[in-house]
């Protein structure tokens, strides 16, 4: 056991810190401080030593030299039961140090700020608080360092129990966090450096036709954990789920969950999913997920209609969907889903920029739903995909391209309609948010029958037919990638689609389009391609 009798505080944060700060002051353990933390101790009428006191140098350089001192670091990193270490710190009249109690500069709450600069983010770069935690959780066979307040409740109790010890086995536990500690917070800093000159990390490169690799050479990701969750994909298998430090923006990590009982790892899923969709969206829109996918989508002049129409895409696989929505939700709105509810259609969760108060107790009635508000999609910004695979990530630009009506390249003898443009624009915008292969077949601006994730092209269309039944004749039909064989057309055109939307650049294009031709369809070509793997 190591008895405390000299302590360094400095921090940032000063929760709880008077109660730590009494605990020590009361067994005698001299304190040593800093700057406002000496001060709010002084205040508190606990008594304390100033650092530039015990050092004999003042604090410097507007604060950025106070504890970088050899009577600090040596009395942090001197090995107690080495003979040449106490040799020397007697020598240098260095004494030891046994507690550092210390937190951060607001590093990641300041460059949260959408004004923040870079002065002001170097600025709230710390040195001296990284370099004396690292120092005592080196040498945590000797020092104890305290990083979080929510140590300190632990730490008090150890002090009261063994006479104003701590064990090396308390002692190295908290090095291990002290460690995490800095580790994260230097992660921060690297991130956001690497960042600050590269918008391809925080957003989008808006320079598409760059020479340079727009990508860094090196990529610092930090998540925090959030909490863990009852299981993953299945009861079997353990899982988390952390997120970033602050918020991206509109998200289903950081949505204020309103009701409902904790989210589960497919809904965490499944909710990301659907707010992404409704994201990309300028008029009334609803999502409806099942397993990642969208089993229904729909846009209209207002919110009730727009999730009315992609409820009746397929009501039979909505049952235990997730439902997303891209405005404030309604009364009417509310109602209109808890009377879908009542017909059988089991919605297991919401997720919406807000909600009337009416609105959000009457969807709160079933208990166990989780309804999440993510705040106005206005301030939504594009953030690049990060995809894990064994041993590495990927990363690419988000898929945001627009497709414009007059980049349209009509490709058979009919050209389409008008109505049938605002369809197929529709349709296609909707098919890229689907796992490739995908099919979707649209009415107005309503999904009416989806094919997703097939190994084969021909099998979506056949599935997105069949669920269309005879809403399929006379809709539109968006492929994400190009029809390798007529087959697939063959199929749209007994089932009496009206218009194609696809890429193009198939070596068998012609015969396709012929095909197209043989139906009197109307086919156009975008040279854009949607796979979502």
């Amino acid at each position: 056991m190591k008895k405390i009798a000299r302590a360094l505080i400095s921090v940032y944060d000063k929760t709880d810190l008077l109660e730590i700060a009494t605990a020590l002051a009361q067994r005698g353990v001299e304190i040593l401080s800093t700057g406002g933390t000496a001060q709010h101790l002084r205040d508190a009428r606990i008594d304390i030593v100033d650092v530039s006191d015990y050092t004999g140098f003042p604090e410097m350089m507007d604060g950025r030299v106070k504890t970088l001192h050899p009577k600090i670091h040596g009395g942090l990193l001197a090995e107690r039961d080495n003979a040449e270490h106490n040799a020397q710190a007697e020598a240098h009249d260095i004494g030891s140090i046994d507690i550092v109690i210390c937190n951060l500069y607001p590093f990641e709450a300041t460059v949260a700020k959408p004004d923040v600069t870079l002065p002001e983010a170097i600025e709230n770069i710390d040195i001296g608080g990284p370099t004396m935690i690292r120092a005592a959780a080196k040498n945590y066979r000797h020092v104890a360092a305290l990083t979080d307040p929510s140590q300190y409740p632990q730490i008090i109790a150890d002090l009261d129990a063994n006479d104003g010890c701590l064990s090396e086995a308390r002692r190295f536990e908290l090095a291990k966090a002290a460690f995490a500690h800095t580790a994260h917070y230097d992660t921060a800093i690297a991130a956001y450096l690497t960042n600050n000159d590269s918008p391809l990390i925080t957003g989008v490169n808006k320079a598409e036709d760059s020479e340079t690799d727009a990508f860094a050479d090196n990529l610092t990701l930090h998540f925090k954990k959030e909490r863990t969750l009852r299981y993953g994909e299945n009861p079997h298998q353990r899982a988390a789920f952390y997120r970033t430090e602050t918020t991206p923006g509109p998200s289903a990590a950081w949505a204020n969950q309103r009701s409902g009982q904790p989210l589960s790892f497919n809904n965490l899923l499944d909710l990301e999913a659907a707010l992404e969709i409704v994201k990309d969206f300028k008029t009334p829109a609803c999502a409806i997920i099942k397993h990642n996918n969208p089993c229904g989508l729909a846009t209209a002049g207002n919110l009730q209609e727009a999730f009315t129409n992609a409820l009746e895409c397929d009501r039979t696989s909505a049952f235990g969907s997730i439902v997303g929505l891209n405005r404030k939700v309604t009364i009417q709105t509310a109602n209109t889903i808890r009377e879908a509810a009542q017909a059988g259609v089991k919605i297991d969760a919401i997720i919406a920029p807000s909600y009337t108060e009416k609105a959000l107790r009457a969807l709160s009635r079933v208990k166990r739903r989780p309804i999440l508000e993510v705040g106005s999609l206005s301030t939504a910004a594009p953030v690049l995909p990060v995809r894990n695979i064994t041993g590495g990530v990927l990363i690419q630009d988000p898929d945001i391209h627009e497709m414009k009506a007059e980049a349209l390249q009509v490709a058979t003898k009919r050209k389409p309609t008008d109505e049938e443009i605002d369809a197929l624009l529709f349709a296609w915008k909707a098919c890229k948010h689907v796992k490739s292969n995908c099919i979707l077949l649209a009415n107005g601006t309503q999904s009416v029958g989806i094919g997703a994730g097939q190994m084969s092209r021909v099998d979506a269309a056949i599935i997105a037919i069949r669920k269309a039944g005879e809403k399929a004749k006379g809709a539109v039909l968006a492929s994400d990638a190009y029809f390798p064989f007529p087959d697939g057309v063959e199929i749209a055109g007994e089932a009496g689609i009206s218009a194609i939307i696809q890429p193009g650049g198939s070596v068998n294009d012609e015969p396709v389009i012929e095909t197209a031709d043989a139906y009197g369809m109307a086919m156009v070509l975008t040279s854009i391609r949607h796979f979502r793997h």
